[in-house]
């Protein structure tokens, strides 16, 4: 028998284990109540709009119930910081997915000049500076009686998403560094109160010249790496170390079989970004709603204390999940 035939059977023996144990948990019912883990909202809304404080341009991402503007409602920001040279529309059918449980994801487009060559013209990397600027925005936003999110968004509460670098800019942030040396930031950097969580795909924090990997004294604001078995850019094992690096819980690891660096963006190796030489085995659209479910319901779990949400994370989801394996604390 091969590996991936003894994956799956053990897999579906943990599915069934968690779904016997899910119903003792339940109670005694004739009939156990199954939990629903799918998005709260079956349609997002989508927008652009400037950053003021910086000047970039971001997308902004919805829940778009036919009742937005009762007045009963209250979203989370989410930041996606995307990858090194990775242009924003690459993310849309990811941000789409993560609104859909219940945030407003902002994913902007941030140029600065290139650290290899100053005189060039300016490039796509994320960088600590853009956690404020988006946070000032989103009040501008949220007040605004002409924006689509008008009196919607909890300008209190704030969760990062990232990808490659940009995830380590997100963990940097959690971190409450300013790691110049790693290119991570240009001015310094005070994490600031909002920011109560973040998950990141394909990133590590560690110093590629001495090879040493960062410690993350994150103050239990909680992390979740997810990271592609395939991905020959962000080595798995680095996301591992990066994990052990995170000082206190709640913090989670999950690998997901047959993703590479970049099956989180729309298409495989977006043009202008490091290519990764691995080809992903795992269906692209399988691949891009199961990070967007791991990462909204992390996000769900450790900001807004749902409980469902919780669960999923750190007891069904990793059997319940036959494409992921998992280590959480909480």
């Amino acid at each position: 028998m091969n590996i991936n035939a003894s994956f799956i059977i053990v897999k579906r023996i943990l599915l069934i284990c968690a779904i016997a144990a899910l119903a003792v948990v339940l109670g005694s019912k004739t009939s156990a109540t199954k939990i629903n883990y799918s998005p709260q909202f079956k349609e997002a809304g989508f927008y652009s709009t400037t950053i003021s404080a910086n000047n970039d341009v971001a997308d902004i991402y919805y829940p778009k119930p036919s009742d937005l503007n009762s007045g009963k409602y209250s979203f989370p920001i989410a930041l996606l910081l995307p990858g090194a040279l990775v242009d924003k529309s690459f993310y849309s059918d990811y941000a789409s997915l993560v609104a859909r449980y219940g945030f407003v994801v902002v994913v902007p487009n941030h140029f600065r000049p290139s650290p290899v060559n100053p005189n060039s013209p300016p490039i796509l990397l994320s960088e600590t500076s853009q956690i404020a600027a988006v946070l000032e925005q989103m009040a501008i936003e949220n007040t605004k009686p002409t924006s689509p999110i008008a009196s919607v968004v909890d300008t209190q509460r704030l969760g990062l998403l990232g990808h490659s670098f940009g995830g380590a800019v997100g963990l940097s942030a959690i971190a409450n560094q300013c790691l110049r040396e790693l290119l991570l930031c240009r001015e310094p950097f005070t994490r600031p109160k909002e920011l109560l969580a973040g998950a990141f795909f394909g990133a590590n924090l560690r110093n590629p010249t001495t090879n040493e990997f960062v410690p993350i004294p994150n103050d239990n604001i909680a992390v979740a790496l997810i990271q592609g078995e395939l991905d020959g850019v962000a080595l798995p094992e680095r996301a591992k170390r990066t994990f052990d690096q995170i000082q206190t819980p709640p913090k989670a690891v999950i690998a997901l079989q047959g993703a590479n660096h970049f099956t989180i963006t729309n298409v495989n190796n977006p043009p202008g970004a490091q290519p990764d030489n691995n080809n992903p085995t795992l269906d692209r659209v399988v691949g891009i709603e199961t990070i967007a479910r791991w990462s909204g319901l992390f996000l769900r779990a450790n900001m807004l204390e749902d409980a469902a949400a919780s669960d999923y994370i750190y007891f069904q989801g990793d059997a319940l999940d036959p494409n992921v394996s998992v280590t959480s604390f909480r």
